[in-house]
């Protein structure tokens, strides 16, 4: 193969250095880098000559002309992958890429711990009630303690809402450090897997009703959009807490914000928003018992850098022919080996 025949692009960032690094040492491999303000008659040769586009799995960080559909499949006629920097991958129609024979691939469980990390750090601040602490000293004098009584979350139950790669991690977390009960909602795992996993399998309505914690780890997608909405949060306990280390539109914002005004829940941890980050005057910013970051339960040092190297050892095992393990639409294989035999003279598998 001569010198930089493969050719992967990126745009604004990547998860970590460390990719860069590792795409170095190929000198098969050329990387380029195009900026959000670059001009298209730089990028546009980029784009036509691309394999592989890394992308940015945050939406709202990427410029809408470097997301990924039908339109932009158009500019790029030898893409045969498009590899996410996350687990999540919205600004990228899957849909678009399958018809294209495109395959898409995410880096899923390489930030699970950090994720898993933050969902619990938010069940406990939020139910030791030390946000509306800190903020009752830094407005207050002569702060009556007495008004801050929290709840322990040992021997709680928990709901969890997706029991994959970081699901699972909290559910390990919250029965092995606080023994408490873990009940699970995923249609597409079985009783028996969920169980393995740490998670009584139940209906989505029955987790809502019995959990004192809420947590969303399911991807977005066509069947979650907006699948925590009025009628979800009208089924949860008063005592209960809603958490989201997800992503934006898995719950309705409006709902969720009613739901917080009539008190019908104890309050709320969210690191997803459906814009990203939220404004300081966003409605839901404006309430004590909500615990907010924006969209950084995934974002730590040893998240980053396992993102990106796991990310950059699969773009070069599929440039090499190698079938990657992380793959969003496997229907689109025989198509894609079509491409890739087209592109570099071998079939992968």
């Amino acid at each position: 193969m001569s010198v930089n025949s493969k050719r992967v692009f990126y745009v604004k960032y990547l998860a970590n250095p460390i990719y860069i690094d590792i795409l170095k040492a190929r000198s098969d491999v050329r990387l380029d880098r195009i900026e959000n303000e670059s001009p298209e008659d730089f990028y546009a040769p980029i784009l036509n000559a691309a394999h592989v586009y890394q992308i940015g799995a945050a939406r709202d960080e990427l410029a809408p002309h470097f997301h990924v559909d039908a339109a932009f499949l158009k500019r790029t006629p030898n893409l045969l992958l498009v590899s996410s920097n996350g687990a999540g991958f919205d600004p990228v129609d899957v849909e678009a890429c399958t018809d294209a024979g495109v395959l898409v691939v995410n880096q899923s469980g390489g930030n699970a711990h950090s994720v898993a990390e933050h969902a619990l750090a938010m069940m406990l601040t939020l139910s030791k009630r030390i946000i509306q602490s800190d903020r009752k000293l830094r407005r207050e004098a002569n702060v009556n303690r007495n008004e801050l009584v929290g709840n322990e979350v040992e021997h709680k139950t928990v709901g969890i809402i997706g029991l994959g790669n970081v699901g699972r991690r909290i559910a390990a977390l919250c029965k092995g450090l606080l023994g408490m009960t873990v009940l699970a909602y995923d249609p597409y795992l079985s009783a028996e897997v969920m169980a393995e996993r740490g998670g009584e399998k139940v209906e989505l309505d029955e987790l809502l009703r019995r959990a004192d914690f809420v947590s969303i780890s399911c991807p977005l997608d066509k069947k979650s959009r907006n699948m925590i909405s009025t009628r979800e949060f009208a089924l949860m306990q008063p005592h209960a807490y809603f958490i989201t280390t997800a992503r934006g539109f898995i719950h309705d914002e409006d709902a969720l914000l009613q739901a917080l005004r009539d008190k019908r829940i104890a309050g709320a941890g969210l690191d997803v928003w459906s814009k990203e980050p939220p404004p300081p005057e966003h409605p839901l910013l404006q309430f004590d018992n909500v615990l907010a970051s924006p969209h950084t339960a995934g974002v730590t040092i040893e998240a980053r850098q396992n993102m990106g190297r796991i990310a950059a050892e699969q773009v070069l095992d599929t440039l090499d022919g190698k079938r990657p393990p992380r793959i969003i639409n496997p229907e689109v294989w025989p198509r894609y080996a079509e491409r890739f035999k087209q592109a570099f003279g071998v079939t992968p598998g």
